[in-house]
């Protein structure tokens, strides 16, 4: 009686879990996801009416990705409630190791439209690109690889590939060599960038 009344509670636990389960599969999204690409960008002049600085303008690194999200039928929203999308960018060691290392940053970005292509971006500031190259403009040459991954409400994407995304060899190099956190990724909120071609990068996530 005993063993029967526990076959129907881990039964009971089982169907629970499933018909818990069932609703996040079915809305698990795809991704469309290119290469990211790179450009250099000079500090903007944002000093509106408080006058004039005189300084000469160094430059930022900046990394960029276009993806789209695509969901399901029985998905009834035009907006995802939120994309994370996971970066990592390896350098050269600045410590003088002579391995690469990578650097990290995770956003979340949220209301971000399903069947559109939007952006999604990473930044060094100058300081950054001086530490890591030595120079003031070292810029795209500081950089060995970018790569990352996309993810739908906490959920990996469901068409090949997955949401992954690489600049050079396969996805899944940033386990092979080890974290460098000594100089922040930034996303684009925090740099001055942040109210600059805003509709073309999806919404950042700000903490509260």
């Amino acid at each position: 009686m005993k063993h029967s009344n526990r076959n129907h509670l881990l039964s009971a636990l089982v169907l629970g879990v499933m018909s818990m389960a069932s609703p996040l599969m079915a809305q698990a999204g795809k991704v469309t996801v290119d290469k990211p690409s790179f450009d250099d960008l000079p500090s903007p002049d944002v000093g509106g009416n408080t006058g004039k600085k005189n300084f000469k303008p160094k430059d930022w690194l900046e990394v960029e990705v276009k993806f789209k999200i695509e969901m399901p039928s029985s998905y009834k929203s035009n907006f995802v409630d939120r994309v994370t999308v996971k970066w990592y960018v390896a350098i050269d060691d600045p410590s003088g190791g002579r391995k690469a290392v990578y650097m990290e940053k995770e956003i979340n970005h949220v209301n971000v439209p399903v069947g559109e292509e939007v952006y999604s971006s990473v930044y060094l500031s100058p300081a950054a690109v001086r530490r890591i190259s030595g120079r003031e403009s070292a810029g795209k040459r500081i950089v060995k690889s970018v790569g990352g991954e996309v993810l739908v409400n906490g959920q990996a994407a469901v068409n090949r590939g997955g949401g992954f995304f690489s600049s050079t060899g396969k996805p899944g190099w940033w386990t092979q060599i080890s974290r460098y956190d000594k100089i922040p990724l930034r996303h684009k909120n925090e740099t001055p960038f942040e109210f600059l071609w805003w509709d073309r990068y999806a919404e950042i996530e700000e903490r509260r």
